[in-house]
């Protein structure tokens, strides 16, 4: 069995990965192909140069994309069949409580892992961004928000990972409901607790000062049946020249958030457009629903991970000679991502669906005009290719493209 599992997982993270290089080398021609000509749709409001400044940010992000593909995939290799989380976890041999071991072991790859992501992250924020212009992020503020999250991560995650192992160890055979259920919890805690206690941890937000949009925001919240716990400014521009809006909070705990970069960009009617369709994610449903499906996956999951546990062949044929209830946790945080690599089209779809609902929603409350404009606009300032590769877009694009979205409006 630990053979068949071991010939599965090759042929899994070897097709899963080639179909990315794949769809990334499409993308890359195609939007190099399209991008001497701007689409008839956007000629009136974007420039050639800005269309051929999109397609080269597109290509070398799809380019950088691919290098830590390949990067990823040999290091889950490594990990697993090349026996690295045996050899790092006999590194913590003199531990004599199993529990202290397996964090020890599971906080050892969680390192690795993210020290072989840092280059990259660096090389997107400092180079590509740089070279286009978005970057404002200086070195300092890069590490000092490493520090942050590292911080926080550990603050957050020791706990529940603590919890986990314990449950592992101590709570029989259904301890994988329980796990689920209190990790189901705990993201709802975090989603309650973030505009308030997270988000301030890395970026200011102060109260939308502009009292003619303000005015405008509350009538169309009125209309709308919303009820916000504030409306607030976040300093992006500290890190990037992109914009953006979004809506955070779970509950009573909600609030509206704009970047100061967008907010520079779009006059008061677009950003109205903007939020009409932030608000009509709400209406439909759609955050409900995506944590309902959330938890659903991970139900599923951790059921799997439940009978896995107690299989010797599961260790064996992903590299680990001595099971232990750390060793299990670590690969199904590490391999299950590659078996479900293969169902993102569906939850592209689903996502891009969303999308087109919300901006129904935002044409019957605002104006479908204004919602076009203030789109090419950020399509524009934000860089956004309007020439992705169709199979790629429909492979990976949470958002629907520039042309079909205009089109629908």
């Amino acid at each position: 069995m630990d053979e068949i599992l071991r010939n599965t997982f090759i042929a899994v993270l070897t097709l899963s990965t080639g179909i990315h290089l794949w769809l990334a080398r499409r993308h890359i021609n195609f939007v190099s192909n399209h991008k001497n000509k701007v689409p008839d749709a956007f000629k009136k409001n974007i420039t050639l140069k800005d269309h051929q400044k999109a397609a080269n940010y597109a290509i070398a992000k799809s380019e950088l994309g691919s290098k830590d593909t390949i990067i990823q995939a040999s290091l889950l290799l490594l990990l697993t069949l090349g026996g690295l989380i045996s050899a790092i976890s006999h590194l913590f041999d003199s531990i004599s409580s199993p529990l202290l071991k397996d964090i020890a072991l599971i906080l050892s790859v969680m390192l690795v892992t993210s020290l072989i992501d840092l280059p990259f992250n660096y090389y997107k924020t400092f180079k590509i961004d740089e070279a286009f212009g978005f970057n404002r992020m200086t070195k300092k503020l890069f590490f000092l928000d490493l520090y942050k999250q590292m911080i926080l991560g550990l603050c957050l995650g020791l706990p529940i990972l603590f919890v986990a192992l314990w449950m592992l160890q101590n709570a029989g055979a259904y301890w994988w409901f329980y796990l689920w259920a209190v990790w189901s919890l705990f993201n709802l805690l975090i989603l309650a607790i973030y505009p308030t206690w997270i988000a301030p941890f890395f970026n200011k937000f102060l109260p939308l000062k502009d009292k003619t949009l303000k005015t405008k925001i509350i009538a169309l919240l009125k209309k709308c049946g919303f009820k916000s716990q504030g409306l607030f400014v976040m300093d992006g521009s500290a890190r990037s020249n992109h914009g953006n809006a979004y809506f955070t909070g779970f509950g009573k705990n909600k609030r509206i958030v704009f970047f100061d970069t967008l907010l520079e960009r779009l006059n008061h009617n677009e950003i109205e457009a903007v939020l009409a369709h932030e608000l009509g994610h709400f209406h439909h449903n759609h955050v409900k629903k995506r944590i309902v499906m959330m938890f659903l996956v991970s139900f599923i999951g951790l059921a799997i991970l439940g009978y896995l546990k107690d299989q010797t062949w599961f260790y064996h044929a992903l590299g680990i000679s001595e099971p232990t209830n750390g060793s299990a946790l670590l690969l199904f945080m590490l391999v299950g991502p590659t078996f479900i690599f293969f169902i993102r089209p569906i939850m592209a779809f689903y996502s891009r669906q969303n999308e087109f609902e919300a901006d129904r929603y935002a044409k019957t409350h605002s104006s479908a005009k204004y919602l076009k404009e203030s789109l090419v606009k950020l399509y524009r300032d934000n860089a956004s290719t309007l020439t992705p590769d169709p199979l790629y877009s429909a492979f990976y694009d949470s958002h629907p493209p520039a042309l079909q979205r205009i089109a629908r409006l």
